[in-house]
């Protein structure tokens, strides 16, 4: 009987995004210049209607406006921006609206293909109409008829962008300020799959119609070795074969090589989106199966069933001279053809830990 005593895991918790962020600190400033108030706290509209208050770290006058900063809190998600301290700088202008500018670890966008244009700070549209809603409002408020020059900076963002997608975006000099719904919600991955539609749209706006996705540092070294690929045209897809697999039916690219460890790539072979060992995991069985169709016998495949790892699996089937892994890549490719749309052409690679090629179906080679 289940012990309802027991205690329950506590539910994780939410944050909040860079883009709320920004937009708590450029209102703070702002109406430090207008109103002379100095908050420790100060409420913000997130963009389906609810509020929130944001704890502030600072708010006070400079040379030229205001400043006002935050600690960036992305709850129990893995964020790479959690506890970075993002600030704004407001200077009042003539003109009326809001000029956005990217200052000390904000990127600029130098390639095309992303929402932004070359040349733009790298502010989101959902944060800046964010902030450009919450300044209107203000400036109504105090019958201010000017507008707003807003920067918006973060502490070691430079740093912290070498840790994202950003650089091979040619988003240069520090990160995104993102965010669509002004939450961000623990283990949603919505920024990782973001940023995987973003580098096949900059690869193909760039014209690279040769992509290669790759689960992680060793795929695409394999993958650099085997085409000699530009950074930009390696997709740092992880578990989230399928976030590629469906973009590429909205934008589709003429060559399509997936690249992963042998497990990962049997688990894609198996029909799964999500080759993270939370969403799906390796199936030996299935393994046995496959090997069994391309000729292992019964002790062989009593043996791969029996097996403590894929790798193993693996190694028992390549020492019998049967080729599990350029049969599992055969699986794979048929599952992510019946994915993508007809006129992508698609190969898979299967590698080892030391990034060698253990599985390979599709004709590129």
């Amino acid at each position: 009987m289940r012990d309802e005593t027991a205690e329950q895991p506590a539910p994780l918790r939410s944050g909040l995004t860079t883009g709320s962020c920004a937009t708590a600190t450029s209102l703070a400033a702002a109406r430090f210049l207008l109103a002379g108030e100095v908050n420790d706290a100060i409420d913000i509209t997130l963009p389906k209607g609810k509020q929130v208050q944001m704890r502030l770290e600072f708010c006070r006058a400079t040379d030229t406006g205001a400043e006002a900063g935050t600690i960036k809190d992305a709850g129990d998600d893995p964020d790479v921006t959690h506890g970075a301290l993002l600030y704004s700088q407001v200077c009042l202008i003539a003109e009326p609206g809001v000029r956005f500018l990217a200052g000390p670890g904000v990127g600029t966008v130098t390639r095309p293909g992303l929402v932004l244009g070359v040349g733009e700070p790298a502010i989101n549209p959902v944060p800046r109409k964010m902030m450009a809603e919450h300044l209107t409002r203000l400036a109504d408020e105090f019958g201010y008829t000017g507008g707003f020059e807003v920067t918006i900076c973060v502490e070691n963002g430079g740093e912290l962008a070498l840790k994202t997608m950003n650089p091979r975006l040619g988003i240069l000099g520090g990160l995104s300020i993102l965010g669509t719904s002004g939450i961000v919600r623990p283990f949603s991955c919505a920024a990782y799959i973001a940023s995987i539609h973003q580098g096949i749209d900059v690869a193909r706006t760039n014209g690279y119609q040769h992509i290669a996705a790759c689960t992680g540092n060793a795929s695409e070294d394999t993958m650099r070795r085997v085409y000699e690929l530009p950074d930009i045209a390696l997709i740092e897809m992880g578990d989230f074969v399928g976030a590629v697999l469906k973009h590429l039916r909205k934008v589709p690219v003429d060559k399509l090589s997936l690249c992963g460890g042998f497990g990962k790539i049997s688990k894609l072979a198996a029909g799964h989106m999500d080759l993270h060992s939370r969403h799906s995991s390796i199936n030996l069985e299935q393994l046995a199966q496959w090997a069994a169709a391309i000729g292992a016998d019964a002790e062989l495949q009593q043996n791969i069933r029996a097996a403590n790892t894929s790798q193993q699996a693996l190694a028992m089937a390549s020492a019998a001279g049967v080729a599990l892994g350029d049969a599992v890549c055969q699986h794979a490719l048929d599952f992510a053809r019946s994915v993508v749309p007809a006129q992508v052409q698609v190969e898979v690679f299967a590698i080892d830990r030391q990034g060698g090629i253990v599985g390979h179906a599709g004709a590129f080679l």
